[in-house]
């Protein structure tokens, strides 16, 4: 495995003219944040070695670089997920790639389906901590010696970028939830008792991503920002049939303003 991340590494470091220590995965509502990179150069992800390919419709698959404000970046445009068919260690290749390459703080974004009572369609969640539930966890197997074999998980989401990411919220007027982010294998949405299942446990979003990059992450010593778009209610009796389609539409309408904290934050750093 570490063979593997030193030459996809190796091959990047090839192509870059740039040495950014921060990276994005442009999850759901982060995808217009591509259109203000500048200086951007951008490499196919069926042209770099060892690299899973995205087959979730909708989603870009290619990693972009260039300036985002003052800030060298580098962008995931489509992540890879395990409902896909994917190994946890193909679902979380792409992160011990950016340790390879000096990435220091990564940001990340998603669409949950929101649980806590005071959340509403369209609301940001900015994730405060998680619980796993996926069946496979990211780092079974031989530890890789980018962190110890039991790593902490007491600070997995930054509270200096939380910190942050609320002034920055304050100062533009953009109304923001705190909640725990459940992450769950998928592709199905949830039924009505797991959604109650889950808020029992303490959550107040669930999606089916961002856990297994998260804990990749922090093992590689890569301190981690995260924000959800609530793109629909499980709550009882505000639970509606929901379509890839309503998610998609509710990110759409929230997405200005996770971007503007996005880019205001990683501009702080």
């Amino acid at each position: 495995m570490l063979e593997r991340i030193q030459e996809t590494a190796a091959f990047l470091r090839s192509k870059m003219h740039t040495q950014p220590e921060t990276a994005i995965i442009l999850g759901t509502g982060l995808g217009s944040l591509v259109n203000e990179i500048t200086d951007k150069y951008e490499i196919g992800y069926e042209t770099i070695p060892n690299f899973p390919v995205s087959t979730v419709e909708g989603h870009s698959g290619k990693l972009i670089f260039g300036k985002l404000g003052n800030k060298d970046i580098m962008a995931m445009q489509g992540r890879f997920h395990f409902y896909e068919g994917y190994a946890m260690t193909e679902v979380t290749f792409p992160v011990r790639v950016m340790r390879e390459l000096g990435i220091q703080t990564l940001f990340v974004s998603n669409a949950a389906g929101g649980m806590n009572p005071d959340f509403e369609i369209g609301d940001l969640m900015i994730i405060t901590d998680h619980i796993n539930h996926f069946p496979e966890h990211p780092l079974r197997g031989k530890n890789i010696p980018y962190g110890p074999r039991f790593p902490d998980m007491s600070e997995a989401y930054n509270k200096e970028l939380i910190r942050q990411a609320d002034a920055i919220a304050a100062e533009k007027g953009i109304k923001v939830q705190h909640g725990v982010y459940i992450g769950t294998q998928g592709p199905t949405y949830e039924t009505p008792a797991e959604y109650k299942m889950f808020r029992i446990l303490g959550a107040d979003a669930v999606g089916m991503s961002t856990v297994p990059e998260v804990i990749v992450a922090n093992h590689c010593g890569i301190k981690v920002f995260g924000m959800s778009v609530i793109t629909d209610l499980g709550v009882e009796g505000k639970i509606v049939e929901v379509t890839h389609e309503d998610v998609q539409k509710a990110a759409d309408q929230a997405q200005p303003l996770m971007t503007t904290i996005m880019r205001e934050l990683i501009n702080r750093v």
